[in-house]
This record gives structure tokens, C-alpha cells and sequence, in this order.
């Protein structure tokens, strides 16, 4: 079963984010508190824990939220997940996946610098919230259609 390994926010935009506890994701507005929540199409991010444990091999001391990454996950296979599939979290909260990737920094961000490459740009996963909630680490999450 797939979980939620850490959930991460920032108050500014372009800031390593920090782990949290426990998090609120409002309807059609992402993370309450976090920089990227907004009415657009990228209020929530995510990746997968084996990825960022694949870059911590060349840089040990990465820390959760180092790709501004707002949920990281346990145990999902997210090369399956397309545009347009949903995620639960937990009983209630339901995100839409409506990009994958993204553009790395101009210069390349920090990581990509110290180790080479940044799996952001292929391997994030950006989605709206459908559905609120209150999530912690350890929660499920899994792909519901």
C-alpha cells in the first residue's frame, strides 16, 4: 500500500520547503500556507520517495522538501499516472494530476548543480485539489479511476 512519506511547505516561492506534521488542502486552492497554493493548475506537487532517494545516494544530506516538493509518496509507481488521473489521500482529499514535469531553474536549481540532474522536470507530478482535507505522513494514497 502507497503512503504519504512527508508533507512539505514553504511560505515563498523559490525556497527549499520544509516537512510538516499535517497539512490542510483546501478545494481548488492546494496546501493552505504553502508559497504554490493559488487558483491555477499547479497547486500541489509531488514526487516519489525512491527518486529522491536515488539523488540522496550522491548527496546524502538532501532533506525532505529540497525540490519544493509538497508531497512525497511511499510505494506508488508513478510512471502509471497520466494527466487527467485522481489521487486520495486518506478518507477524503482528491487531487487531479494536471502536469507532468516542469522546467528546471534557467541556471538549473541547486541539486542539479551539485549532482548533475534534477528529476523534478521528469519525474514531478502537479495536481489541483478536488476534494479538501487534513493529511498527515503516513496516510494512504493511491489512484482512484
Amino acid at each position: 500500500m502507497a503512503t504519504v512519506a512527508a508533507i512539505c511547505t514553504s511560505s515563498k516561492k523559490g525556497i527549499v520547503k520544509r516537512a510538516i506534521s499535517q497539512a490542510v488542502f483546501e478545494k481548488d486552492f492546494g496546501i493552505v500556507d504553502d508559497a504554490h497554493a493559488g487558483k491555477w493548475h499547479r497547486q500541489v506537487s509531488l514526487l516519489a520517495a525512491e527518486s529522491i532517494d536515488i539523488v540522496k545516494e550522491k548527496l546524502p544530506s538532501l532533506k525532505d522538501g529540497a525540490f519544493a516538493e509538497n508531497i512525497i509518496t511511499k510505494g506508488l509507481d508513478i510512471t502509471t499516472i497520466k494527466v487527467g488521473d485522481q489521487l486520495q489521500i486518506g478518507a477524503n482529499i482528491i487531487l487531479e494530476i494536471t502536469q507532468i514535469g516542469k522546467k528546471c531553474h534557467n541556471d538549473g536549481c541547486a541539486i542539479k548543480k551539485a549532482t548533475g540532474e534534477c528529476i523534478m522536470p521528469k519525474e514531478g507530478l502537479f495536481a489541483k485539489v478536488v476534494e479538501g482535507g487534513t493529511a498527515t505522513a503516513g496516510d494512504t494514497i493511491f489512484p482512484i479511476n
